[in-house]
Order: structure tokens, then C-alpha cells, then sequence
């Protein structure tokens, strides 16, 4: 019998957001461009429709945490939300201010990742709005700047905002702090 030597093999990679973030996604944190081919179609990754869990309560799907990227440069939307999906999350895009204030009333979502600088309506006064709003106030948000500044930081907290993460970031970070955030009580 003839054996076959797997030495030489590749192994498959099973955490593909690793690697696709190492070759083609993590430069675009920094406004970069992926230097890979798109995906064919539209320009975009497919989207997978999320996980779903089982429940203890007669097994009935719990939804995943719905996310809404709010930014107005689409390569850095994109990239939060490519991430965000691969890690199952369901995930809404919103380009600026004024957009994620109407998609926020009708997703109900659990976070919000939120450019702070953005024509219009910028970041601080989208945080502002959906703290003061009682049909946006529980979701959790997650503010994404490159202002760095303690004092920004502060102001962050002032507008009611529950993690920050400052540009250039590791996709990583982004998806840490949503998953975290998402498992809160939002209390």
C-alpha cells in the first residue's frame, strides 16, 4: 500500500478574518487601499446573515447582536464591517450623522461604531442625539477618532459614549470592544 506523505501539505487557516486582516484588510484602518482583487459583483464581500444560537428557553434562535458602522469615508465602513461579520455579528451601514440617527430608530441596534469626524452631523452630536433619544438611548457606542487627546477622550464620555478607539486601529480592537459591549446589560 502506498503512503502518502501530508508533511508538504498546507494546513487550512480556520480563522479566515486573521487572515484576510493580515493581507488585505488591516492597511485599510489607515486609509489605505487592499491591495488584493475585490470580491466579483459589487465591489463588497458577501454577507453572512450572522450566527444564530440556540436558547435554553425552548430553543428558540436568538438573533446576533445587531451593530450599525457609522462613517462617512466607506473604506474604513467597510472594513469595520467586513470584521464585525466575520465574527457573526449582523451588521448596518449608516454614512453619515443624520443617516444613522433614522437607521438607529428603525434597527434598534445593540452598538453603534460612530466616526466622530464626519461632515453635517459629526460624531458628537450623533452620540448626543441617540443618548437623547428613547428609542436609540440603550443602544452602546463606540466612538472611532483619530483625536487622541485626553480632552477628546473625556468629551467622549461626557456625550455618553462606552468605549472609544483611537485611529489608526487594529480591527481586532473594534471587534473586541463591540462583542463587550454587546454582552452588557447596557446598564
Amino acid at each position: 500500500m502506498n503512503s502518502v506523505d501530508y508533511s508538504e501539505c498546507p494546513r487550512q487557516d480556520s480563522n479566515l478574518r486573521t487572515r484576510l486582516r493580515r493581507a488585505v484588510l488591516y492597511p485599510l484602518s489607515y486609509g489605505g487601499s487592499a491591495t488584493g482583487d475585490r470580491v466579483p459583483g459589487t465591489g463588497r464581500a458577501e454577507r453572512p446573515r450572522g450566527r444564530r444560537r440556540e436558547t435554553t428557553v425552548a430553543n428558540v434562535p436568538e438573533r446576533a447582536p445587531r451593530v450599525l458602522v457609522v462613517d462617512d469615508e466607506a473604506v474604513i465602513r467597510q472594513l469595520i464591517a467586513i470584521n464585525l461579520e466575520l465574527e457573526g455579528f449582523e451588521v448596518h451601514q449608516a454614512v453619515h450623522g443624520l443617516d444613522a440617527l433614522a437607521k438607529a430608530r428603525e434597527l434598534d441596534p445593540d452598538v453603534v461604531t460612530l466616526d466622530l469626524m464626519m461632515p453635517g452631523l459629526d460624531g458628537w452630536a450623533t452620540a448626543q442625539r441617540l443618548r437623547a433619544d428613547p428609542a436609540t438611548a440603550r443602544a452602546r457606542i463606540v466612538l472611532i477618532s483619530a483625536r487622541t487627546r485626553p480632552a477628546d477622550i473625556e468629551r467622549g464620555q461626557e456625550v455618553g459614549a462606552d468605549a472609544y478607539v483611537t485611529k489608526p486601529f487594529d480591527p481586532d480592537d473594534i471587534v473586541d470592544a463591540v462583542r463587550r459591549l454587546a454582552q452588557s446589560d447596557g446598564g
